[in-house]
């Protein structure tokens, strides 16, 4: 989705361009934060995020960029502390205020609950639920799986790259997750259901 492997097989779709061919187009509809969102400790959240949307292309006024620190629930008082005294969850809001400065319409997502203690985990998942209610598309690779029950419309669960089980959400309320992934990672061949 970011254009930097070529698929073996299949496509994507980001905003109807296809990456392989305007890998730059694509990156302009996408936001990627990775399981440690990097930023530059030394600045702070409101630096962090003036400086990154920037290069982004984006130019937005001192109120605007404190609007979106304030809207991924960053505390007010942190807004101006350098990032070094950032938890992780706080650091992911300045990476998720970096995607909405830049209006993407789709975040990719590695792991984002990892490390977080239940409460950070617990505002992280109400903050993407509302994003996904405002239009925003996203796609999280988790091992998370409360979290991913929680928060999934659609659920895949790949085993060594390969899709071995697809879960939509009607399916996604009435099963025990956790069984059937460690059902799954556990069998030696794996059996392609649901997969369409």
């Amino acid at each position: 989705m970011l254009g930097f492997l070529t698929p073996d097989s299949g496509f994507v779709n980001i905003a109807s361009i296809d990456p392989q061919q305007d890998v730059i187009a694509a990156r302009q509809q996408l936001a990627y934060i990775p399981e440690q969102v990097a930023l530059y400790p030394k600045l702070s959240g409101l630096e962090n995020l003036s400086y990154m949307s920037r290069i982004a292309g984006v130019d937005l006024s001192k109120a605007q960029f404190i609007e979106l620190l304030t809207r991924v629930n960053l505390q007010p008082r942190a807004i101006h502390q350098p990032v070094s005294s950032y938890s992780k969850g706080m650091r992911q809001k300045v990476g998720i205020a970096i995607a909405l400065s830049k209006q993407a319409k789709a975040l990719i997502l590695d792991e984002p609950t990892s490390g977080l203690d239940p409460s950070a985990s617990h505002e992280f998942s109400q903050l993407i639920r509302q994003l996904a209610k405002d239009g925003v598309a996203i796609l999280m690779a988790t091992h998370d799986l409360f979290r991913a029950q929680e928060d999934a419309d659609e659920i895949l669960i790949l085993n060594q790259g390969q899709l071995v089980h697809r879960l939509c959400s009607e399916q996604i309320k009435d099963i025990e997750l956790e069984s059937l992934y460690l059902d799954v990672v556990r069998e030696k061949s794996y059996v392609d259901v649901n997969v369409a």
